[in-house]
């Protein structure tokens, strides 16, 4: 996704376009969560399923309206950590867990995990933040305290191999100035050298459905427990200024 507004419309006849579509979609979703049918205007084939979720979709659209929004895209082992960690910030709108970075079409968690990542892909999570209330730079803080950016392919007490490396996409040349910027201040942190791959986003694959949302709905699997619960109390301790 690119910064900005690209697609001609003015600032305010957007606005105007979702404020209509988020009020109708209060009407519907109010009407069938109270079991009304809506025969009048012709919808009595549809069910109160049929608008689950309308609220949080509508929402998230009336969100982006007149905002000048931002992309980045985070690799730094387990991506339910990485989702975990990011979801609890002010000013991220969205995080989507996928594949990228790697060579072949289509890639699955099963290729990465069980049968050697043959397109060299990584575990990443998909940013899309408002850069008015979260800094790139403040994002980028978090990204290198989550992990240990000095290690190759390896995270945590169980992410071994090329899906785990630490990996920055950007999606502007602005972006990566702030990334660049943001390394050479990191690494007086380390003895050892930095060794986060940085390169433009090219195709971004989303994953699989159950991993989206996956510390949130699983908070007490085993992995969960022993890897992504510690991460992000210490990201809650040393962020808290920045949580939602």
């Amino acid at each position: 996704m690119q910064e900005g507004n690209e697609d001609g419309e003015s600032e305010e006849k957007k606005l105007s376009r979702f404020k209509k579509s988020h009020e109708l979609g209060e009407k519907f979703a109010s009407a069938t969560k109270a079991n009304m049918t809506l025969k009048s205007g012709g919808y009595d084939h549809l069910e109160s399923s049929d608008f689950d979720g309308v609220h949080e979709a509508v929402a998230k659209s009336y969100e982006r309206a007149g905002k000048k929004t931002g992309t980045i895209v985070f690799g730094g082992g387990c991506f339910w950590c990485t989702e975990a960690v990011f979801q609890m910030m002010k000013g991220v709108i969205e995080t989507t867990p996928g594949y990228a970075g790697g060579t072949t079409g289509s890639p699955t968690y099963d290729e990465l995990a069980y049968k050697g990542n043959p397109g060299d892909h990584t575990e990443v999570v998909r940013i899309e933040y408002d850069p008015n209330v979260m800094p790139l730079k403040t994002l980028l803080e978090i990204f290198f305290e989550m992990h240990d950016p000095t290690r190759n392919d390896f995270q945590g007490i169980a992410d071994y191999g090329a899906a785990y490396r630490s990996l920055i996409l950007y999606t502007s040349n602005e972006q990566k100035k702030v990334i660049e910027e943001s390394m050479r201040e990191q690494q007086k942190k380390y003895a050892k050298p930095i060794l986060t791959r940085v390169k433009k986003l090219g195709r971004f694959y989303e994953a699989e459905e159950y991993h989206k949302n996956y510390y949130k709905n699983h908070p007490l699997e085993p992995y969960c427990l022993l890897v992504t619960r510690p991460e992000v109390n210490k990201i809650k301790k040393e962020f808290a200024e920045y949580l939602k």
